[in-house]
C-alpha cells in the first residue's frame, strides 16, 4: 500500500491510497470536510465523507501526469516505471502542477 496527501494550494484535503492489488482509493480529510468554505479538488471527486474506490487512478489524478517525451524523461530520472502512474504522480507532482493540486507522498504509512 502506497498513500500520498492531497494538498490544495498547500492545505491538505485528503489522500489518495494505492492498495496492494493496484486499486486506489481516496477520501477527504475530517477537517477538509467541515469546513464549508472548502471547495471539492475536482468536479468528478465531489465533497463527501464516504471514501471513493477505483479499479485504476481517477482520471483527475490522472491527468495531472507528464505525457510523451517529458513522462519519458521524469521516469528515466526518477527511475520509475512507464506503468507506475502513482510512482510518477508522486514524482512530479510533489513541487509543481497544473493548478491548485500537490501530491506529497505520505510518509506515515
Amino acid at each position: 500500500m502506497r498513500q500520498a496527501r492531497i494538498l490544495y494550494k498547500d492545505e491538505d484535503a485528503g489522500v489518495l491510497t494505492q492498495h496492494d492489488d493496484g486499486s486506489f482509493s481516496f477520501r477527504y480529510s475530517i477537517r477538509w470536510m467541515e469546513d464549508s468554505s472548502k471547495p471539492p479538488i475536482s468536479l468528478t471527486l465531489p465533497k463527501t465523507k464516504q471514501e471513493y474506490h477505483s479499479p485504476f487512478l481517477f482520471p483527475f489524478f490522472f491527468h495531472l501526469l507528464p505525457e510523451g517525451s517529458n513522462k519519458l524523461v521524469a521516469c528515466k530520472h526518477n527511475r520509475i516505471d512507464l506503468d507506475d502512474h502513482f510512482g510518477l504522480l508522486m514524482a512530479t507532482a510533489k513541487t509543481d502542477s497544473i493548478g491548485a493540486i500537490r501530491v506529497v507522498k505520505d510518509e506515515n504509512v
